[in-house]
């Protein structure tokens, strides 16, 4: 297929797939509407090399180490310490995930199975990439497919649990409310907000200097040393967590800016070859193939949900802290950002009937949300990917 054609037709399938997504408030996922044309289209006769013809395989692949370093620069150890509860719970949430699909789901939806689906169901896109990848490796074509399908249909298990609980915490947010504190704790909030930036090693880049070609270069320089390092542990670490650790610690030292991708105006076209890779799965898939994942697909949601459930039940005990707040925290690893900031201002203007309110329940509930979100996307499940991937064999 001519290459211009090709790559207009995935970037219409994508911008149908945003403009869903939008008009239902993200309740049905971009990656959800896609997979279903792309789906729909290859068995309809789209040619299966159209992400190839598009040029965007190669460059997709090229991507995922600049995005995962990237990924490294989102989230500060600053951030980390003032939601460390939050934390602990996150990262419960994963290590349940991990643990509960590995020796319940084993038996129930097989081992391959079990194993190629913790990370995603922890995180997303990257971690089903790594797993895709390693199961390409040892000619495990079905598990390619099968990652693709849980990163597209996981949010229609978190969302609802995410909801319910947030919405019970909403409630028992009002039940404490009094309209004079929290005018008081306001003000007191915005006093504590001034905060001297900490200083880093590495002094910034002046603005006029912060160009698109130099933070890519400085971005394209930590993801080499990510991959050079994890060459230098033999294959016990995985690349790609690599890179995540150094974009933290390249950020942390002030080498490479927060949120470098989207600073260096980057970051649109790279998703673009990021889902071309996901994606690019759905071409091998027969409908006998998808109907045959079913059972392991839907099998791995629900023991997924239920070790959240379980796993987060138990440190929200340990660290005193409200119980649907724990499970809606650890049920943001179905979805992450944006669907944390949507649905908890959804909640919150569904539950407050004034703005005093609605702010009430967002000061609780939001920062949370970001933080398990972001931990559990950008860190956690790609870690634990790194780890389940050579179990693979």
């Amino acid at each position: 297929m001519d290459s211009l054609l090709a790559i207009t037709i995935v970037l219409v399938v994508f911008a149908i797939g945003d403009f869903i997504s939008y008009k239902t408030k993200s309740i049905v996922s971009m990656m959800f509407v896609a997979s279903v044309l792309f789906l729909v289209g290859f068995w309809m006769g789209l040619p299966p090399t159209l992400f190839a013809d598009a040029q965007l395989t190669g460059f997709g692949a090229l991507m995922i180490g600049f995005l995962i370093t990237h990924m490294g620069t989102l989230l500060s150890f600053e951030d980390l310490k003032k939601q460390w509860k939050t934390v602990i719970i996150a990262l419960a949430a994963v290590i349940g995930i991990g643990i509960f699909l590995l020796i319940v789901g084993s038996p129930i939806i097989g081992r391959e199975y079990a194993i190629s689906a913790a990370p995603p169901v922890a995180g997303g896109v990257v971690a089903a990439i790594i797993m895709g990848d390693a199961a390409a490796a040892q000619g495990l074509e079905a598990i390619g497919v099968y990652v693709t399908l849980l990163v597209v249909v996981q949010g229609f298990f978190g969302y609802p649990v995410a909801s319910y609980m947030l919405n019970k915490e909403a409630k028992k947010v009002l039940a404490n409310f009094d309209p004079n504190k929290a005018k008081l704790v306001e003000k007191v909030d915005t006093t504590e907000e001034v905060v001297v930036e900490k200083k880093k090693l590495i002094p910034p880049l002046p603005k006029d200097l912060q160009t698109t070609y130099i933070l890519l270069a400085k971005l394209g320089l930590v993801a080499l040393i990510g991959f050079k390092l994890a060459g230098l542990t033999n294959g016990i670490v995985h690349q790609y967590v690599m890179c995540l650790f150094v974009g933290v610690v390249a950020r942390e030292i002030g080498f490479l800016e927060g949120n470098i991708m989207t600073l260096a105006n980057a970051q649109g076209l790279a998703m673009v070859g990021l889902m071309a890779i996901i994606f690019g799965n759905l071409a091998t898939a027969t409908p006998e193939m998808v109907l045959s994942l079913a059972f392991p697909l839907i099998g791995a949601l629900v023991l997924g949900v239920i070790g959240i459930m379980i796993f987060s039940s138990i440190a929200a005990k340990i660290l005193k802290e409200s119980l649907p707040m724990a499970i809606a925290i650890g049920a943001s690893a179905l979805f992450g950002f944006p669907g944390t900031f949507i649905i908890s201002n959804e909640v919150a203007n569904a539950n407050g009937k004034t703005e005093e309110e609605r702010q009430a329940i967002l000061g609780e509930i939001l920062p949370k949300m970001l933080v398990a979100g972001f931990l559990t996307v950008t860190i956690a499940s790609v870690v634990l990917a790194g780890t389940m991937a050579p179990l693979l064999k």
